[in-house]
Order: C-alpha cells, then sequence, then structure tokens
C-alpha cells in the first residue's frame, strides 16, 4: 500500500480551493485542514478591508501550514492555500519537502463569476486582479499538477485524483 502524498491545493481566490480540498481528501481518505484557518485576525482584516497581504503578512501563515503538512508527512493530508509565488511553495516545502500541489487554474471570468456568487468569504472580487498579478505558475521542477477548473466539483476533484497519480510516490 502506498503512503499517501501531503497535497497543498493552490491557486488564485474563487478557483475553488476549499470546495476542492474536501472533496479531493474524501477521495484519497485522508484529513482536510481549511488554509484560511491559519491566517492570523489581523491577516483576515487586512483582506476583510481590500487590502492585499504583503509577504512579511504571509511568512507566519505559510510557516503554520508548513508546520500542519509536516505533521502529516508519511500519513497524507490535503491542506488549502493560495500558494501564489514559488518563494511561497519553496517554504512550505522547507518545512515539508514531499508536500505536492494541485494548482486549480481556469479563465478569469469564471473565477470572477464563482467569486461574485460566494457568501460569507472575507476576500473580495477587487482583489482578484492582484491575485493573478502575483501568482507564478507550477515550474517544471516543482511536484504537482495543474487542474482545469471548469465543470462541477465531482469532475474537477475527478480530474485532480487522476492527475496525482502519475506523481512519484512519497518518501517513506
Amino acid at each position: 500500500m502506498s503512503t499517501p502524498h501531503v497535497v497543498v491545493v493552490m491557486g488564485v481566490a474563487g478557483t475553488g480551493k476549499t470546495t476542492i480540498g474536501p472533496l479531493l481528501a474524501a477521495r484519497l481518505g485522508v484529513p482536510y485542514a481549511e488554509g484560511d484557518d491559519f491566517h492570523p485576525p489581523a491577516n483576515i482584516a487586512k483582506m476583510s478591508a481590500g487590502t492585499p497581504l504583503d509577504d512579511d503578512d504571509r511568512w507566519p501563515w505559510l510557516d503554520a501550514i508548513g508546520t500542519w503538512a509536516h505533521e502529516r508527512a508519511g500519513l497524507g493530508g490535503v491542506v488549502s492555500c493560495s500558494a501564489l509565488k514559488r518563494s511561497y511553495r519553496d517554504r512550505l516545502r522547507a518545512a515539508a519537502p514531499d508536500l505536492v500541489f494541485v494548482h486549480l487554474a481556469g479563465d478569469r471570468a469564471l473565477i470572477e463569476d464563482r467569486m461574485s456568487h460566494r457568501q460569507g468569504h472575507f476576500m473580495p472580487t477587487a482583489l482578484l486582479d492582484s491575485q493573478f498579478a502575483t501568482l507564478q505558475p507550477l515550474q517544471e521542477d516543482e511536484a504537482g499538477v495543474v487542474v482545469d477548473v471548469s465543470g462541477s466539483p465531482e469532475e474537477i476533484t475527478g480530474r485532480a485524483a487522476s492527475a496525482l497519480t502519475v506523481l512519484p510516490e512519497p518518501a517513506q
């Protein structure tokens, strides 16, 4: 039996990280952690006010997610985290070297439409441009897959689970 990956479901706001993450975790039979829950209150207040976070805001948040991922190494897990910059993913991998990424990617118009219909989320659509401007797609040397976000949550989850099967198994 293979050891499950610890997976970071990444992408800009509105791609469905909070929807796909739990579905993928259920399919893989591992725990799910909501990345937003790792934000300190000051970060949530800043984003709620429409102010993008800077790197100094993000480091403690990324470190908390990295700690969770490290604790799940060899056990598997799924966590949502925008992980928009290579440096953020590097920071996560520094804590949990065998992390793999599922980059939820899609057309800006589709993502904005989905964001405009969300209820009770602190990230306003006004920050979507800054998210796309910040996004650095996965590079060839990064363990991960890109999954299109068109279709139903079940279809997206199926594509993600299938794509993960082609990645090498994590080190034991």
